[in-house]
């Protein structure tokens, strides 16, 4: 069993990433900037928040966090985003979900301009994703992640069978689309799908992400398998995945820990699609 470390193969990206932020202030004099919005204070979105200002320091990106409070009107979030979008100094826009239930999340995520959505939720990008357009957008960071993660790891997903729990916007259903572009058979399992044994045990590689604690057992999966863990559960103070890794881990070829496999990644991938943004790409 091989651990698939979504954490060093961050930092090593984060070092070309540190190289590419330089390269593009001396050659251009520009310097990549993202604003991050966070309405309200729940614990787990201040922590994610942090953790990309963070990886932004790191890289050399400027990072300005708009901290809102929870009751804020979705008129007042609508017209700060509109702000950003006029901002030409501000190369990507990233509102922290989930928001608060009186905010439409839809019409947030379709307020940001397109060319400055480096989470890749606007309708325009995740339609570009679905038509493998040559002209891309933004991937979503998860997705995307996920995919240079087995890229490294020289892990084939052409004509392989794979099995994706979890259908949401933001996760299953990009990923689905990335795979199956990369010419996987794809088996897309939600909330309402009967038995997902069915799929995942005869997957070559099993992706999970549905915030069910050790979900994903041996018994359902093939031996060799490759287990990506998107999940994130604290359990009595532990931070674990979707995926039971003691019982997998002497069954499948190669497992994502939790923590430490796609979260950074999807960090990276943030910072990537800001880079991206500023270069006048997107």
């Amino acid at each position: 069993m091989v651990l698939l470390d979504g954490y060093a193969l961050a930092r090593l990206k984060e070092e070309a990433l540190r190289q590419e932020v330089r390269t593009l202030q001396e050659t251009r004099h520009i310097c990549p900037k993202l604003v991050v919005v966070l309405v309200g204070t729940d614990d787990a979105s201040v922590l994610y928040v942090h953790m990309k200002a963070k990886a932004c320091a790191r890289v050399g990106i400027d990072c300005v966090l708009e901290t809102l409070p929870e009751q804020t009107p979705q008129a007042e979030l609508l017209n700060l985003l509109e702000r950003y979008n006029h901002d030409t100094s501000v190369h990507g826009i990233l509102v922290q979900l989930p928001l608060p239930k009186h905010v439409d999340t839809r019409r947030v995520i379709e307020a940001i301009a397109p060319h400055k959505d480096v989470d890749g939720f606007h309708p325009l990008n995740v339609g570009r994703v679905y038509s493998n357009s040559l002209y891309t957008g933004f991937l979503p960071a998860t997705a995307m992640g996920i995919m240079q993660l087995l890229e490294h790891y020289k892990i084939e997903v052409k004509g392989k069978d794979v099995a994706i729990v979890g259908a949401s916007n933001i996760i299953g259903k990009p990923l689905a689309s990335l795979m199956l572009n990369a010419g996987a058979t794809i088996s897309l399992c939600h909330i309402l799908t009967k038995d997902i044994s069915l799929y995942t045990k005869n997957a070559d590689i099993v992706c999970i992400g549905v915030g069910q604690p050790k979900l994903l057992k041996a018994h359902m999966v093939k031996e060799g398998a490759v287990v990506v863990d998107i999940g994130i559960n604290k359990v009595k103070g532990k931070v674990i995945g979707d995926a039971d890794f003691e019982g997998l881990k002497s069954k499948v070829s190669f497992i994502t820990p939790v923590p430490k496999g796609v979260g950074p990644m999807t960090i990276v991938c943030l910072l990537q699609n800001t880079l991206y943004a500023a270069k006048g790409c997107a």
